[in-house]
């Protein structure tokens, strides 16, 4: 077995023994958030970060500020506030006003290169596509996700510039939200095994014709044949070959973030079908190894789109709280509501832990 991808780091930038899983206090549910024009889809992100039991507990521990030698705009720094100030405040909303006025182009141009070969069928958010960031502009909720994690990875990488990229891997954010997928192709003539390891933060589903999440992942990992374009050539025989690609969960996160893809690929239009989706998941079969013990999740926060088409609409979240109850968020709204709800809803990204 060949395998790339999964080079040992040379050190650990954050010890995984120091995550805690579950809250450490567990209090009422913070503020709503204010709409400052067309921020729905980054409130929800906010909202659903904040409520991350193991990322609260360490920005609420202010580890990273008290260590923090990033000059100016530091990501990590700016949530540590955000979150505090959700969780602690006695108003019932906030305005994120410093998110809004910090994210500014210079954060995100680097991203467009990155993300744009991977958006074909997704939304494009107004950010990338005229190359800044506008709150009155509307935007996409998952986009948004991918930027904020990718800011607060920089943030974390601050000082670290002679990490090489395995270390790298290894922050808090990487090892809240980070697992590896594995690309196996096996030779149809010597029958010699490739694999390819790729790390994730997030995992993006089709769900064109899925009526459930499990429908999605076992299409997922279902082996995909190549094009005649795209041919494997064969690292022992040196042929090239059409042979299947069977991408697996090689190395499950803590935090496992779905996205589910509304936007068609070949019309742009939005899915809006029902797609299923458990409290519990257990990720066990859709792993590399998929006869081991149950590798189970519990959902804690959904967020929703509502509107016919991907451009517009607007963007709600569901989440649990640290008392275990589910409250919708929407904007300045924060209401009690049941499980059966949260389930109930066509969802758009789905978040479990373990």
């Amino acid at each position: 077995v060949t395998g790339k991808g999964m080079t040992p780091p040379q050190k650990i930038l954050f010890p995984p023994e120091k995550i805690c899983m579950d809250w450490r206090q567990k209090r009422r549910p913070g503020a709503g958030l204010y709409n400052l024009g067309s921020t729905c889809y980054l409130n929800v992100i906010l909202q659903c970060l904040t409520y991350t039991p193991p990322l609260a507990n360490y920005l609420l521990s202010r580890q990273h500020s008290r260590f923090c030698r990033q000059q100016g705009f530091c990501m990590m720094c700016t949530m540590e506030d955000h979150v505090r100030k959700v969780l602690f405040s006695s108003a019932s909303a906030i305005r994120p006003r410093a998110i809004i006025r910090d994210l500014k182009c210079k954060q995100f141009q680097v991203l467009q290169q990155f993300f744009f070969p991977s958006l074909r069928g997704e939304l494009l958010t107004s950010f990338l596509v005229i190359g800044e960031f506008k709150p009155d502009i509307p935007g996409d909720a998952y986009e948004f996700l991918r930027c904020t994690l990718s800011a607060m990875q920089t943030a974390c990488l601050s000082g670290s510039s002679d990490s090489d990229i395995s270390s790298e891997e290894t922050t808090i954010i990487h090892q809240i939200f980070g697992g590896f997928l594995r690309s196996r192709v096996i030779c149809p003539n010597c029958k010699a095994i490739s694999d390819s390891y790729k790390v994730f933060l997030d995992v993006l589903l089709k769900i064109k014709g899925a009526s459930s999440l499990t429908i999605a992942l076992e299409d997922f990992v279902t082996p995909k044949q190549s094009d005649g374009k795209k041919n494997f050539k064969c690292s022992k025989c040196k042929k090239k070959v059409a042979a299947p690609k069977m991408v697996t969960v090689h190395h499950a996160p803590r935090v496992l973030i779905v996205c589910l893809g509304r936007a068609d690929d070949q019309t742009r239009r939005k899915i809006s079908q029902v797609v299923a989706y458990p409290e519990y998941l257990d990720l066990r079969p859709y792993m590399s190894d998929p006869a081991g013990e149950p590798l189970l999740y519990s959902l804690y926060a959904v967020v929703v789109h509502a509107g016919h088409t991907c451009l517009g609409g607007h963007f709600f979240c569901f989440a649990k709280v640290s008392d275990g109850q589910w409250y919708k968020m929407n904007d300045v709204s924060v209401e009690s509501c049941d499980l059966c709800t949260a389930l109930e809803q066509q969802a758009y990204l789905l978040f479990y832990t373990r």
